[in-house]
C-alpha cells in the first residue's frame, strides 16, 4: 500500500506502507486467554496515606468525646432533676418591695430649706425640710401669755377664797357677840318685869328693856344670815376658781397645739431610709397634707412572689427560697417563705371580677407570697424596691408544716 505525504517542497509524495500480515488463529486465542486471566487476578491494595489515617483517628476521638460529654451532661441534669429540680417551684412574677413612707406637710407655709437631695440616706430624726415658722412662733408666744394671765387669775381666786373664809369666821364671831348681847338683854328684861311687878321700877324702863331684847334677837338673826352669806360667797369663789382652772387648761391645750404646730414646721425622717421622689423646692408654698418626698427603708426590703394557684399546694412557711435578681446576676441570695396573702390579687383590685355571668373563661389566679430576705443581705443596700427577681422555692426542705401533708379543711381535720 502507498500513503501520500507532503514533501519538503510542498508537493505530495508517495511512501510505501508494508502490507498487513495474516494473524494466526491460535495466537489470537492465547492472547484473549492471557487478558482474561489478568483481569481475574486482583490488583494489590494501595498503601493508605499517613495524613488521611491521622484525620480519621482524630474524628473518632472527637465523636467519642462528644458522646461522653452528652451522656455526662444528660446524667448530670437527670440527677439534678431527680434530687432537686422536681422539688422546685419557680416563678418570675416576683418583685422586691418595702414599706415606703410618704412624707407630707402637717402645717401650711412657705418652704424655708430642704437640706437633703434625692437618693440621700438619712437616719430617723434627720431634718428633711423646714417651713417658715414666724407665724407659728407668734402663736406660741400669744398662747403662752394667755396661760400666764389665766394662772394669775387662778391665784387671785385662791386668795379671794381665803379672804372670804376669813369673813365667814368673822361673821361667826359676830354671831357669838350677838348671842351674848341677846342673853344680857333677856336678863335685863326679866329684871325690869320683876321690878315693875312690885312697882319698884317704871314701865318706861320695862319697855326699853323689851326693845333692847328684841334688837338683840334681831342681831343674832342678822349674824346667822351674815354667816350664811359669807359661806355662800366662799362657794361662789370656789366655783369661779374652778372655771378659771378649766379655762387655764384650755389655754394650756391651745399652747400645746401651738407648740406642736411649731414643731411641725421641721419635717424629720421617721425611719432610716433613702430619700426619693422629692417634690418640693425652697420657696414653694405647701398645704396641709401635701406630699413632699418618699422615704424607702432599703434595709427592710422583702420579696413578693405571685405564684399560680396551681403552684401553692406544695408551698409552706419556712421553706428555703433561691432568689435570682435580674440586676445582680453575680449574687446568689437565699430567702425563706414567710407568709401567704389572705386572697389573690384580683380580690383586692379596684374592680374585683364578677364571674356570675353567662359567659365564663377560667383564668389561673395568682396568690402573693411574701419571702423574707436575710437581714445581712438587706443591709447591703443592693436590693431596691421594684427590682424584678426570679424565685425558686425548694419544697423538699421542711417548713413550719410537713411538705407531704396535703391541704385539708377544718372539718376534715376534725374528723
Amino acid at each position: 500500500m502507498y500513503r501520500n505525504q507532503d514533501g519538503d517542497n510542498g508537493r505530495p509524495s508517495v511512501q510505501a506502507v508494508p502490507e498487513a500480515q495474516p494473524i494466526d488463529q491460535t495466537e489470537l486465542t492465547g492472547l484473549h486467554q492471557a487478558e482474561a486471566e489478568a483481569a481475574a487476578t486482583p490488583l494489590p491494595a494501595a498503601a493508605p496515606s499517613p495524613v488521611r489515617a491521622q484525620r480519621t483517628s482524630r474524628r473518632k476521638v472527637i465523636l467519642v468525646a462528644l458522646v461522653l460529654a452528652a451522656v455526662g451532661t444528660g446524667g448530670r441534669f437527670g440527677y439534678h432533676y431527680l434530687t432537686v429540680g422536681r422539688f422546685l417551684v419557680t416563678t418570675d412574677d416576683a418583685y422586691v418591695q418595702a414599706y415606703n413612707t410618704t412624707l407630707a406637710a402637717k402645717v401650711a407655709g412657705y418652704v424655708a430649706s430642704v437640706p437633703v437631695t434625692d437618693n440621700t440616706y438619712v437616719h430617723g430624726g434627720d431634718v428633711i425640710a423646714t417651713i417658715d415658722d414666724g407665724d407659728y412662733r407668734l402663736a406660741v408666744d400669744s398662747a403662752r401669755e394667755k396661760v400666764a394671765t389665766q394662772e394669775a387669775t387662778v391665784a387671785r381666786m385662791t386668795h379671794q377664797i381665803t379672804a372670804q373664809e376669813a369673813a365667814v369666821e368673822q361673821a361667826r364671831m359676830q354671831l357669838v357677840s350677838a348671842q351674848a348681847g341677846a342673853r344680857r338683854m333677856e336678863l335685863e328684861l326679866n329684871r325690869q318685869n320683876a321690878l315693875v311687878a312690885h312697882d319698884w321700877s317704871s314701865r318706861q324702863l320695862q319697855e326699853q328693856a323689851q326693845a333692847n331684847r328684841d334688837q338683840a334677837i334681831a342681831a343674832v338673826q342678822g349674824a346667822n344670815a351674815a354667816i350664811d352669806s359669807a359661806a355662800a360667797n366662799v362657794e361662789v369663789l370656789k366655783g369661779q376658781k374652778q372655771e378659771a382652772i378649766s379655762t387655764l387648761a384650755e389655754l394650756k391645750t391651745t399652747l400645746a397645739k401651738a407648740e406642736r404646730d411649731l414643731s411641725f414646721t421641721v419635717i424629720r425622717a421617721p425611719i432610716d431610709g433613702v430619700v426619693g421622689n422629692r417634690a418640693v423646692q425652697v420657696g414653694d408654698y405647701v398645704q396641709t397634707g401635701q406630699r413632699l418626698a418618699s422615704l424607702v427603708p432599703i434595709e427592710d426590703v422583702y420579696v413578693t412572689a405571685n405564684f399560680k394557684e396551681t403552684q401553692v399546694a406544695r408551698l409552706r412557711p419556712g421553706q428555703t427560697v433561691s432568689i435570682a435578681v435580674d440586676a445582680l446576676p453575680e449574687h446568689a441570695i437565699e430567702g425563706v417563705v414567710e407568709s401567704f396573702s389572705p386572697a389573690s390579687g384580683a380580690v383586692f383590685s379596684l374592680l374585683p371580677p364578677d364571674n356570675a355571668t353567662g359567659n365564663f373563661t377560667k383564668i389561673v389566679q395568682r396568690l402573693p407570697v411574701r419571702i423574707q430576705v436575710p437581714p445581712e443581705v438587706a443591709r447591703e443596700g443592693l436590693l431596691r424596691p421594684g427590682m424584678s427577681v426570679v424565685v425558686s422555692v425548694n419544697t423538699k426542705t421542711g417548713g413550719l408544716a410537713e411538705n407531704t401533708k396535703p391541704l385539708q379543711t377544718r372539718s376534715a381535720a376534725a374528723h
